[in-house]
């Protein structure tokens, strides 16, 4: 009784194999209704990297243009009310992704390192085409 279950459990982890490559348990293929449309597609994933400033101009719905960085060195950061331009020096931490932190990723909520001090991202640079951010309290001069 107990090696027919143990049977039943492998078929099913064959069966799902079997599935990932395609093909029904017996062995037809599995044929889609329709093609992914241009609206289910996934988007552009593009997370700008610490360099030399570089933009990116794509088409999305409805023809509008957006404008997105591939690489920036300068970030508009937020001082107790007035803006301040300051030069990047490193990507401190990423909370999304510790692998982004270490390829110098540039993203929202990321904790950088600059001329002034760290500062955390605000916005989405990937899609917006500048990077804002506040100083942190701790490290205010």
């Amino acid at each position: 009784m107990q090696g027919s279950h143990f049977r039943n459990i492998f078929k099913a982890i064959q069966a799902h194999d079997v599935m990932k490559q395609g093909r029904k348990i017996s062995g037809g293929k599995y044929h889609s209704r329709r093609k992914t449309r241009l609206h289910e597609r996934l988007g552009r994933i593009t997370a700008p990297t610490l360099g030399e400033k570089k933009k990116k101009v794509f088409r999305i719905r409805s023809g509008f243009i957006r404008t997105g960085l591939a690489s920036e060195n300068k970030v508009n950061i937020q001082i107790s009310g007035k803006s301040k331009r300051a030069e990047i020096t490193n990507v401190q931490e990423t909370p999304q992704n510790k692998f982004l932190a270490r390829q110098n990723r540039l993203a929202k909520g990321v904790i950088i390192e600059t001329s002034l001090g760290k500062a955390r991202i605000t916005n989405r640079p990937s899609r917006e085409g500048v990077i804002n951010a506040i100083l942190l309290e701790s490290s205010k001069k």
